[in-house]
């Protein structure tokens, strides 16, 4: 992922997760984030709808940085990327998603939980992934503990994220954003 990229996550800190049953509503959504300072949106393949919602979003022009989230195969990452997607986020570490993704210079964020999926993709290149589910997977020192032998990755926590705990992942110098 560019540095441009990482750095408008890091501003927006947080990132809202959503699942849209109608298409027709991401729009209204999108401008009401931005309208809360969020210029940021993960639009997750739960639906049927996600992939029109990001095309939706996209063809309105709004200045929306858009993430399509549950990615969980290549067809949806493919798909995706069509609607018009800036960055492919996946639940757990897919290696077809990821390597497709990397073929399609597409930007992509896998889940991890483990040492070993962190392991992957560190060795397919990543720098920044998904902590997921993060308060489920042991929280903020299952982070700081997968950080020691993986200093220079970074995260973006999500499953468990609340207004409560927020703040608390977003002072860790390894978390660009939260979701």
């Amino acid at each position: 992922m560019n540095k441009e990229l990482k750095s408008r996550l890091q501003t927006a800190g947080l990132i809202p997760v959503v699942k849209i049953d109608e298409a027709g509503h991401a729009v209204p959504l999108a401008k009401a984030l931005l309208q809360a300072g969020l210029d940021c949106i993960e639009i997750t393949f739960r639906t049927d709808a996600a992939a029109e919602a990001i095309e939706a979003v996209r063809k309105s022009g709004l200045d929306v940085l858009i993430l399509a989230g549950t990615v969980l195969d290549v067809e949806r990452a493919d798909r995706a990327r069509k609607a018009g997607a800036d960055v492919i986020v996946s639940p757990g570490y897919n290696a077809s998603v990821v390597r497709w993704c990397l073929e399609q210079n597409m930007p992509v964020v896998p889940g991890i939980q483990s040492a070993s999926e962190l392991t992957a993709a560190v060795n397919a290149g990543l720098g920044f992934v998904k902590f997921f589910p993060a308060q489920a997977a042991g929280g903020i020192p299952m982070l700081k503990a997968l950080s020691g032998p993986f200093p220079a990755m970074q995260f973006m926590p999500t499953g468990g994220i609340s207004e409560d705990n927020f703040q608390d992942y977003l002072k860790l110098p390894q978390v660009i954003c939260t979701g």
